[in-house]
């Protein structure tokens, strides 16, 4: 006799109801195991993480994992979730309407974003939030006049922005904008012939424009404690692409944006203002660097750079420091749009380019031996990861190593929309190095 059979039919109608309920809530709580498969170009296991209409996934040098590497933040139409780096099933955390999503928190189980009126446009004044990724509890962390928060520093007490203090011209501004979710610009214009220009094309003769307007900004610091805002740096040069040191929590990372040709691009500062330094000084007419991005010893700034664009491209690593700088050339079918290192300081990726559509892993070779007041020369060599031949540059997918080392993440359209993948970095077959 089981315990059901002592109640009378009427209870026992009323019991089994309550099961079929609960058995249905539990079922619909089991988050569901997203799709894999083996890329058969690279024998490595691909997961589909979140394919939702929409969904965002933070640019290459944004921390998007929790200090302890076991959660993932992105950003849906419908809110901020989280995907389990161990199984890649994913949750809700917030159901909100999400400015931008800015970074997790380097010290806490939390993810940075802001929020905006609708009647306020993009670059207006706009709130930083943080919420818990345990228990979704949401902090209003500090109301901003305009411009965007772009980095947090190493003990999560500041964060950093900037701001034009003078609008642009109208027509530099609306191109300038950016989809919120999806991260796609609106570079568009025609030729003297009136022909549509490409995507490149509209992209290099707007960023022009906005370098030649000499808009004034301000780069700023906020506390995350109490919401205070202090001014760093003011300049017409454009100001962009702020990153924090992730162990010096008081030295920044900044460029001067424009047509990277035009501009010695990457320079430091210190959140008083003080120490401000150029990295890098071009030598080279037509000479380009950028995409730059800290080392994990939060010491070496790596970037990439081109002597002349278009010639031969290196990625360059320069260790402030002691001086010491790294120039691993990268062959044609090596060029991508954004490189990062392996945490473990060893490999660098990269997301590829038309080139050589892949997401690679990528093994620095020296050519010689290292001699102080030099720079080492060296090479690098490819394990591809995943099949991008179907991909559309126009999206960039902005990879990015899980903590543990085991994953690339990445944002691709192959399906014919943007999904997130995480590709397994052990492979399931063996492949050889393609270089």
């Amino acid at each position: 006799m089981n315990w059901m059979d002592c109640m009378s039919p009427a209870t026992r109608r009323s019991a089994l109801s309550v099961l079929l309920v609960l058995g249905a809530a539990s079922v619909g709580a089991v988050p569901a195991v997203p799709a894999s498969w083996t890329d058969s170009s690279t024998g490595r296991r691909i997961v589909r993480v979140d394919d939702s209409p929409g969904v965002y996934a933070l640019y290459f040098n944004y921390n998007p994992f929790t200090p302890q590497g076991d959660l993932m933040i992105y950003l849906t139409r419908e809110g901020i979730r989280v995907a389990d780096t161990r199984t890649w099933q994913t949750r809700l955390v917030l159901k909100a309407s999400v400015d931008r999503l800015l970074f997790a928190g380097p010290k806490s189980r939390s993810a940075y974003y802001t929020t905006r009126d609708a009647a306020v446009e993009e670059g207006g004044p706009s709130t930083v939030w943080s919420v818990d990724l345990d228990t979704g509890k949401t902090r209003r962390v500090a109301d901003l006049p305009g411009g965007r928060v772009m980095a947090i520093n190493a003990d999560e007490t500041l964060l950093a922005g900037v701001w034009e203090t003078s609008p642009p011209p109208p027509e530099i501004a609306r191109q300038g904008r950016r989809d919120p979710v999806t991260g796609s610009p609106a570079y568009a214009g025609v030729d003297a012939d009136g022909k549509p220009l490409t995507f490149a094309q509209a992209k290099g003769r707007w960023m022009a424009a906005r370098l030649a307007a000499r808009v004034p900004m301000e780069m700023y610091s906020v506390s995350t404690a109490t919401g205070e805002r202090k001014s760093i740096h003011r300049a017409t040069d454009w100001l962009n692409h702020l990153k924090f040191s992730p162990t010096d929590p008081t030295l920044l990372m900044f460029c001067h944006e424009g047509p990277w040709h035009e501009v010695d691009r990457i320079w430091t500062i210190r959140t008083d203002g003080s120490q401000l330094t150029k990295v890098h000084t071009r030598t080279m007419a037509g000479e380009i660097a950028g995409h730059e991005f800290w080392g994990r010893d939060g010491k070496t700034i790596w970037y990439d750079l081109q002597t002349p664009r278009g010639g031969v491209t290196w990625l360059t690593g320069r260790n402030l420091a002691t001086g010491e700088q790294w120039r691993y050339e990268v062959a044609r079918d090596q060029a991508s749009y954004h490189f990062m290192q392996s945490p473990d300081g060893q490999m660098f990726s990269g997301d590829g380019g038309n080139a050589g559509k892949w997401i690679s892993l990528l093994r620095p070779v020296l050519r010689e031996k290292p001699v102080p007041g030099l720079i080492t020369p060296g090479r690098l060599e490819s394990v591809r990861v995943a099949d991008l031949a179907k991909h559309d540059y126009t999206l960039e997918p902005n990879q990015h190593f899980t903590p543990d080392g085991k994953w690339l993440v990445y944002r691709a359209n192959v399906e014919g929309r943007p999904v997130i993948y995480a590709a397994e970095l052990a492979p399931t077959a063996a492949v050889a190095p393609s270089r």
